[in-house]
């Protein structure tokens, strides 16, 4: 059972790591929204990772993503329920980017949730007060 005690080798890995620290992340920053690539993306199948969101926006974006008829495959997941973060998996076929996809997506769900707001208003407005 090892010691705990660091060997020279355990000493050159850790300096190894310092000499070639890790390469900052992209971000693609919408207004508030913060949105990461992560690691092993291509053009056709690529996952994001949205800080501060979870299963309501999660569920409705896969749904709305998968309306999409260039999507392939599209799901969600919440990683840690006490992390403030989801992943969305976005699959497409060839003549479309998972890029263009997630964007297609969020405009999509903007709208729907334009039509929403403006169907519950008019049913709210056309609601007679009690006398």
């Amino acid at each position: 059972m090892p010691s705990g005690s660091n060997t020279a080798e355990d000493q050159h890995m850790a300096d190894a790591a310092m000499e070639h620290p890790p390469a900052p992340e992209p971000y693609i920053d919408l207004a508030d929204q913060r949105i990461r690539v992560l690691p092993g993306s291509t053009e056709t199948a690529a996952s994001f990772e949205f800080e501060g969101e979870d299963h309501t926006l999660g569920n409705a974006l896969r749904y709305i993503i998968m309306k999409n008829p260039d999507v392939e495959f599209c799901g969600y997941s919440i990683p840690h329920p006490s992390e403030a973060k989801m992943n969305i998996r976005i699959q497409t076929y060839e003549n479309t980017t998972a890029f263009d996809a997630l964007e297609k997506g969020l405009d999509d769900l903007m709208d729907l949730c334009d039509v929403v707001v403006d169907k519950f208003a008019a049913a709210k407005s056309a609601i007679k007060p009690p006398h």
